[in-house]
């Protein structure tokens, strides 16, 4: 017995219908969104399966801001593309060739609106 896989994450938020409709139109992220291969509905946005790290950090951590107590880190398919649409729409963006290797793939950094930090993480072809 044990748990069978991430079933969701709750977080106070200063707006949080403003904070979920930026997740929605950015990242395609929250109730009624998938990649279309499962049912969504009104509660349940439809992941696709795959690695998911699970690492409690050091207080004093440098590897995100130390005021923020978590760090979301989103899979993505296509790095690039996402990056344009978000640089297009004006967000802020934060990549260094030091995040990167063919062994763990490539990374970039976001924030949503109310300052919480995101990683953008597209795996190795072989992940």
């Amino acid at each position: 017995m044990g748990v069978l896989g991430f079933g969701g994450f709750f977080f106070r938020a200063k707006d949080p219908d403003a904070l979920r409709t930026w997740y929605r139109e950015h990242l395609n992220i929250g109730a009624g969104c998938g990649d279309g291969q499962g049912e969504t509905n009104e509660w349940f946005w439809n992941i696709r399966g795959g690695p998911v790290v699970f690492e409690p950090f050091k207080a004093d951590s440098d590897y995100f801001a130390p005021e923020k107590a978590f760090m979301l880190n989103f899979r993505v398919d296509d790095l690039e593309g996402l990056l344009e649409q978000l640089n297009a729409s004006g967000i802020a963006i934060t990549t260094r060739e030091e995040w990167d290797s063919p062994e763990t793939g490539r990374f970039a950094r976001i924030h949503d609106p109310e300052g919480n930090p995101i990683e953008l993480w597209e795996p190795p072809a072989s992940a």
